[in-house]
């Protein structure tokens, strides 16, 4: 097993680190404040190709693979950012790319790919629904098939980034639950234009990640044509989950680098305040032991995983490494922001200290995009061969 990053690997995380030094604490705290979406700050990413690195170079990208995205995410994320701006990768590489490079047709990867890599087109998934949640099998969005296309009704929730978006990874069922032999079966994937007749959608008012909305998603009577089928009709939830386990991957390096941010915050205060006797806070064990323990929670979950990344790039299956990284990540950050805050003390929970920010936006990836508890029901199942508990 080798440790050592490739020359290619280097350089890449060097340019993900200046891109996202450009963008740093002061610029997220501010698009925070306003409720404003990162768009400087994306348009740098794509035009430095950091949006394409796991895009076929046929189409624009790089070419690289999993691993080399969530080196750069880290990278990005520590800069400022936070684990907010991993989102941003989950919308586009991921529910974008991944979606298109695995199972969409010829015409749209020519059409969307090099939009995808450009910044030119934009990728939200409606996927959860209020009455379903982590459930995916239970959702009730359904297309009717109609002519050569479909109709679309249903409505989702929790839905990033839609007004920024130019397509949405609509999944919804298009066989009835109760028509199918296997309950997997009977889903669908279509990548449709946002602002598509019949599709409204309401912001939710929420603690963290203010940079990109979430939505209330709307489909009345949405009109879906043939071509915008994404993969196999009534087939679509297999091949959802290369999708989801890859955002997992996304997130939990966002997640990493909050840690990484959070603590290099705190260690900084610590040396510098000094109190009672003139020593600086950071001499004290019960300054040091929290903020290093977050510390060793953080390299743990970015072995691990890098171990999916890697496992996912040689076509290996790589479920469970990429759950339990997203299990250890989320840990770790929720306690580095803790910790950091605590460190700070009431300049901790202010906003000009940048850590109360970390510390709201980390706090959503403890039960998405998957909750904690599905996690070690998925690890107790799968790796542990214990009866299914749910």
């Amino acid at each position: 097993m080798d440790f050592a990053r490739t020359e290619e690997q280097r350089l890449l995380i060097d340019t993900a680190r200046r891109v996202g030094e450009k963008f740093g604490l002061d610029y997220w705290r501010t698009l925070d404040a306003n409720k404003e979406f990162p768009k400087a700050a994306w348009e740098e990413i794509c035009n430095a190709g950091l949006c394409g690195i796991a895009i076929p170079e046929e189409y624009g990208g790089a070419g690289l693979g999993m691993t080399e995205l969530a080196m750069a995410v880290e990278a990005l994320c520590a800069a400022g950012g936070g684990s907010t701006l991993s989102q941003m990768f989950m919308c586009n590489p991921i529910f974008g790319g991944i979606t298109l490079t695995k199972f969409g047709t010829p015409d749209m990867k020519r059409e969307l790919l090099p939009k995808l890599v450009s910044g030119k087109a934009t990728f939200a998934m409606a996927l959860t629904e209020p009455d379903a949640g982590t459930n995916t099998l239970a959702l009730k969005a359904f297309a009717r098939a109609e002519g050569s296309g479909w109709r679309l009704n249903g409505q989702k929730i929790w839905i990033t980034a839609v007004p920024q978006a130019t397509k949405i990874l609509a999944v919804a069922r298009t066989t009835k639950a109760e028509d199918v032999r296997s309950k997997v079966d009977g889903i669908s994937l279509f990548l449709i234009d946002q602002d598509r007749d019949g599709i409204s959608h309401q912001a939710i008012e929420k603690v963290g990640t203010n940079t990109l909305p979430s939505s209330a998603v709307f489909f009345e009577d949405v009109r879906v044509d043939g071509h915008e089928l994404v993969g196999t009709l009534d087939g679509g939830f297999r091949q959802l989950l290369d999708v989801l386990n890859t955002e997992r991957i996304v997130t939990t390096s966002g997640l990493v680098a909050t840690a990484e941010l959070a603590i290099r915050l705190a260690v900084s205060y610590a040396k510098d305040r000094k109190i009672f006797n003139g020593q600086p806070i950071g001499a004290y064990q019960g300054v040091q032991f929290p903020l290093a323990e977050a510390h060793i929670q953080a390299e743990c979950a970015r072995l691990m995983n890098h171990k999916a990344a890697t496992l996912y790039d040689q076509g290996q299956p790589y479920g469970s490494e990429a759950n339990m990284a997203k299990w250890l990540a989320g840990h770790a950050a929720g306690l580095a922001t803790d910790r950091a805050i605590q460190t700070l003390g009431g300049m901790g929970y202010s906003k000009e200290f940048h850590v109360e920010r970390l510390w709201r936006d980390a706090r959503l990836f403890r039960f998405a995009p998957v909750a904690e508890e599905m996690v070690l029901n998925f690890v107790a199942q799968h790796d542990l061969g214990l009866p299914r508990s749910y």
